[in-house]
């Protein structure tokens, strides 16, 4: 493949002025995410368009700094008004959202048409900042681009901790002398000069979009903040790369639009192949631990079944032991051929038997069930009737610490399980 078009100077400019704009979008969004202001982000980037518009009528003419900081003090405008709609009303939040991004965007295309129908010279292009237009970036524009990116990451770098302590524990925040509410408006204010910073590329529509997937995609990678929020700014930065190279290679499709794909793309991979949160990753866990539930319960049945008759080498076939459990046979094979590849079990004719290991595994996931079956009856003041159920869907997760606090209480009651004549007490083991 050939990379020429990379000579073209335009080109680069719009490269570089996309990936800007998601790194800078990864950044502020992991915040927002995690204060839970994405939306935000939605009604800030509609309420900058009225913005725009105004700033051409009052100049006369197409000048992007003019225009841009006109979408900023909109866009304030409507952080402002949103916040007060909340405190000073019973509207929620949801509410406030919707109502000053429907007010600021109708007031904002209202402006656009009413530029256009009114013949003034330099309008064309004016719509573009609906969904952007990647194209049109010249060196300068994006040399601004990136110095008031550079500026937005620097203040956020800065000011992380206090950003931290804003996300997770405000009261704390408030506690040790910072104000929760001059820092929740510092970061609307950063908010808001991202999406200003991205409205010619991406869009007011589209510019949410990148405040919100590139930080969804990476909260699916990590629990630790900052390496969320570098992350973030690496999607955010893949995602500019890519559908700046689509729509310049080949497809000759709007940039901003490839971009928002290109992000979402990224999300749907981090959403299913994540290690820890991911779907698959969920669905391995589960399957997992429903199997190790199955092979735990078999063992427990088959010591029940050899205590009740005092013969510790008791056989069983699948069937058998499937009825008393009122499982399918079919999964019950399953569960012992699984055992009997681990040592736990002996096959001999279609009929199972414990190991000496299984024995001593089964004597220990039998004394853990009743543990907790003693414990709901002493301490949950549940019946004995009830108990058996409950205790059976939480014995499988029962941490060590817990186990050995509810063996003193065995001992105190006086409770003592039959044990086979070759197994001694002793230590709560892990599961299968």
């Amino acid at each position: 493949m050939s990379f020429d078009f990379l000579l073209d100077p335009s080109v680069r400019w719009v490269l570089a002025g996309s990936i800007l704009i998601g790194i800078s979008s990864g950044v502020l969004g992991s915040f927002a995410l995690l204060r839970r202001r994405s939306l935000m982000g939605d009604a800030v980037a509609h309420a900058a368009l009225p913005g725009v518009a105004v700033a051409f009528i009052l100049a006369g003419t197409r000048s992007l700094p003019l225009m841009l900081l006109g979408a900023l003090v909109a866009g304030l405008l409507g952080a402002f008004f949103i916040q007060s709609v909340i405190k000073h009303t019973r509207i929620k939040e949801d509410t406030a959202l919707g109502l000053i991004l429907s007010v600021f965007f109708a007031f904002g295309i209202v402006l656009l048409t009413q530029i256009q129908h009114s013949g003034a010279g330099g309008q064309a292009g004016l719509d573009k900042y609906l969904f952007g237009q990647a194209a049109a970036l010249i060196g300068s524009d994006v040399q601004m681009m990136a110095v008031s990116a550079a500026a937005v990451c620097v203040i956020a770098i800065l000011m992380f901790k206090e950003f931290k302590l804003l996300c997770f524990d405000p009261g704390f925040a408030k506690g040790i002398g910072f104000s929760p509410k001059v820092l929740d408006g510092m970061l609307m204010f950063l908010i808001v000069v991202t999406v200003v910073i991205g409205m010619q590329s991406v869009g007011v529509v589209l510019m949410a979009a990148m405040l919100i997937i590139p930080a969804a995609s990476a909260r699916f990678w990590t629990n630790k903040l900052s390496l969320m929020v570098t992350l973030a700014a690496l999607f955010g930065a893949v995602s500019g790369a890519i559908g700046t190279l689509l729509s310049t290679v080949g497809l000759r499709l709007p940039t901003g639009p490839l971009i928002v794909l290109a992000a979402s793309a990224v999300f749907a991979v981090s959403m299913l192949f994540a290690p820890d949160r991911g779907i698959l990753a969920r669905i391995a866990r589960r399957l997992s631990l429903r199997g190790r539930v199955a092979k735990e319960n078999a063992l427990r049945d088959f010591y029940e079944l050899a205590e009740a008759c005092d013969c510790w080498d008791i056989e069983a076939t699948a069937t058998e032991l499937a009825a008393g459990r009122g499982v399918r046979a079919s999964a019950m094979i399953t569960t012992l051929r699984k055992l009997v590849h681990e040592g736990l079990v002996a096959e001999a004719g279609g009929r199972y038997r414990l190991t000496d290991e299984g024995l001593a595994k089964a004597y220990t996931i039998t004394r853990r069930h009743r543990l907790w079956e003693m414990f709901l009856m002493h301490e949950g003041q549940l019946g004995s009737d009830h108990v058996h159920r409950d205790a059976d869907e939480v014995e499988h997760h029962m941490p060590t610490e817990l186990e050995a606090e509810l063996e003193k209480l065995l001992a105190f009651q006086g409770i003592e399980m039959k044990l086979p004549p070759s197994i001694h007490p002793i230590e709560t083991q892990g599961g299968v």
